[in-house]
């Protein structure tokens, strides 16, 4: 006979088990973030005032006082677990260790669990700083920063410890390029300064990213050579090469390349300590536990969010399905549902499931995207183009009603045009340059606009939005167009036109954009 008291152990333990996984699921709503994790909400909360703090660390010494950015045009963050997971998450890279997608109205990143340490960063917390600078410094500055420029910053911001009396420590020594500038095969300055000849593979076998940190942080603090940094800015801005501009700016590069190695013998690195005064934590941060359906869906928004191919998203779609007959009033359900429905190519039902998410919650912007981009496929096959397009911008309508400077419904106002063969008109045309001011860091976008300026015999404008994306740290085939289009500016007859393919490609015009890894 069974003893009363195993029983009871035994159904307090069937209970247990019993209990979703997704129980502590919470979103934290800041100014620049949206953060969503399973976890504590004292840690959550935490999490996001430090990357506000952040935030504001990087607007005060860079001088920069950026607007707020529309609620979806924040960065957000899905927390996904361990370095297993967000490998498999990332298509089994073994050497990401947390990623970023820069999309207009859908910036994501995906990092470790939270990891609130004290001192110097955690790897994870580490990736994702140093990604945030570049999304921060690319909004910040329309200024092609070099390859070496734009990591070193990247690698100086995100060494950063975060103190219990809410100041900061910025550029502190990069303990986690220590082995690479030891062991890995060395770079020199004149090699740094002609880094576009590097590729992202042959930067990981060697010590770019780490050298990149050390000459930035050398220059940033060094007394002797305190102003030549920003005069190498101003010889690049003036047209000069990136070796010409380090050259002119900096003299002799081997006698720089010895005071480095001096340098970083020394062991003793300044840093710049930031009181509490001088940073904010920006509106009041708010967190809410999501509901049971929202929080047993969310591994799935995650995987969707993180972009999928055909395959994957056919096997997603009967697990959101399965929650949504569970929860079929549950609007971020139905909102995931929407999303799971496009992706496998559904869009009568991704339409249908769009306008119940938004009946269940009018607030629910990603709803309103959803049922967009559905309608937008299904407008070209349509027979009547104009009209379909006319009934796909409605859901983008709403949507800029209820979020005006959302990038989205302004960059398919101009793809209802273009799509369909028809000029689009001077709003139209607004309508994208506009997007791309929103949304500086979507390379896809940018390169649109370039076109469209182009198109427009815009050339010195068109250039001023090409240079940044030519310049992309990371590549990709945006960098490369881009370079391609300023080539044939610069080869072209002052007089003469430029023949050009300029109808926007879907998928940049839609804000894809592959994955920028964390090195």
């Amino acid at each position: 006979m069974v003893s009363p008291i195993f029983r009871l152990i035994a159904a307090a333990l069937a209970l247990l088990a019993a209990q979703p996984a997704w129980a502590d699921w919470h979103e934290a709503s800041s100014d620049h973030f949206v953060i969503y994790a399973d976890d504590k909400e004292a840690d959550l909360r935490k999490f996001a005032e430090n990357l506000e703090r952040y935030h504001s660390a990087m607007a005060f010494l860079e001088g920069q006082t950026l607007d707020k950015p529309s609620p979806s045009n924040r960065v957000t963050i899905f927390v996904v677990g361990d370095r297993r997971d967000i490998r498999e998450l990332a298509g089994g890279n073994r050497n990401i260790g947390g990623f970023y997608i820069p999309r207009a109205g859908g910036s994501r990143a995906f990092v470790q669990d939270i990891r609130n340490q004290k001192g110097y960063p955690h790897y994870s917390t580490i990736v994702l700083l140093h990604e945030y600078a570049h999304h921060f410094l690319i909004g910040s500055s329309r200024f092609p920063m070099p390859r070496w420029l734009n990591e070193g910053a990247a690698e100086f911001y995100a060494a950063a410890t975060f103190k219990d009396d809410g100041g900061l420590l910025i550029g502190r020594a990069a303990q986690h390029r220590g082995g690479e500038l030891a062991f890995a095969k060395p770079v020199h300055v004149r090699e740094l300064l002609e880094a576009p000849g590097y590729s992202a593979d042959s930067n990981a076998r060697t010590a770019f990213y780490g050298k990149s940190w050390l000459l930035y942080h050398y220059l940033t603090f060094s007394e002797e050579r305190g102003t030549q940094i920003a005069q190498y800015k101003i010889n690049l801005y003036n047209g000069m090469t990136s070796l010409a501009a380090g050259e002119a700016a900096f003299g002799d590069l081997d006698k720089l390349e010895s005071e480095l190695a001096a340098y970083l013998r020394g062991g003793r690195f300044m840093m710049v300590p930031l009181s509490a005064d001088k940073l904010s934590s920006g509106s009041p941060i708010t967190v809410r536990k999501l509901p049971a359906g929202e929080a047993a869906v969310m591994p799935l928004v995650i995987r969707s969010q993180r972009g999928v191919g055909r395959d994957e998203a056919l096997e997603i779609l009967p697990e959101v399905r399965a929650i949504a007959a569970r929860y079929p009033d549950d609007a971020g359900v139905l909102t995931a549902l929407a999303e799971a429905e496009y992706d496998a190519g559904n869009d009568a039902e991704a339409t249908a499931a769009a306008d119940r998410a938004i009946a269940a919650d009018p607030s629910r912007t990603n709803a309103y995207v959803q049922k967009g981009f559905a309608l937008f496929r299904q407008a070209a096959e349509a027979e009547d183009k104009q009209a379909a397009y006319e009934a796909a911008m409605k859901p983008f309508e709403a949507l800029n009603a209820i979020e005006n400077d959302h990038p989205l419904p302004l960059i398919h106002y101009y793809r209802s045009f273009a799509e369909r063969g028809a000029k689009p008109t001077e709003t139209a045309r607004a309508a994208l340059l506009q997007a791309s001011q929103l949304a500086p860091f979507d390379q896809g976008l940018q390169l649109n606009t370039g076109l469209m300026l182009l198109q427009e015999g815009k050339f010195d404008l068109a250039r001023q939005i090409l240079n940044p994306v030519a310049a992309n740290p990371h590549g990709g085939g945006a960098a490369e167009r881009a370079k391609q289009l300023l080539e044939r500016l610069a080869n072209a007859p002052l007089d003469g036109p430029i023949k050009i393919r300029t109808q926007p490609d879907a998928d940049n015009a839609a804000s894809s954009a592959a994955p920028e890894a964390g090195e």
